[in-house]
């Protein structure tokens, strides 16, 4: 993964998808990115694919390719409560602009 656009959370095995992705927002760009994705994960039970998830990973830009960092699952009630606190935060007034770097 030499480029951000090249981030991708999908996975197979032995060429069947395991994990696929649905959609990908850029969160912050650089030596240091932040991702949010949206993929759905395939049952080993039934090979069927489960409900959609969320999951924000941060990547670090090492030797000329992103390495996965950090990663944060993010709940349906996770999600509920980032909406409400960050829109609170932004009508407020309560967050500031993004340093040189960031989306």
């Amino acid at each position: 993964m030499e480029t951000v656009s090249d981030i991708t959370i999908a996975f197979e095995e032995e060429g069947e998808a395991v994990v696929e992705e649905l959609d990908k927002v850029v969160i912050q760009k650089g030596v240091w990115a932040v991702v949010l994705f949206r993929y759905q994960e395939r049952s080993r039970k039934t090979g069927e694919f489960m409900a959609p998830k969320a999951a924000m990973r941060r990547y670090q830009k090492f030797k000329g390719e992103y390495r996965k960092r950090d990663s944060v699952n993010i709940s349906k009630d996770s999600a509920k409560i980032l909406v409400d606190v960050l829109g609170k935060w932004l009508e407020e007034g309560l967050l500031g602009d993004a340093p040189d770097g960031d989306v």
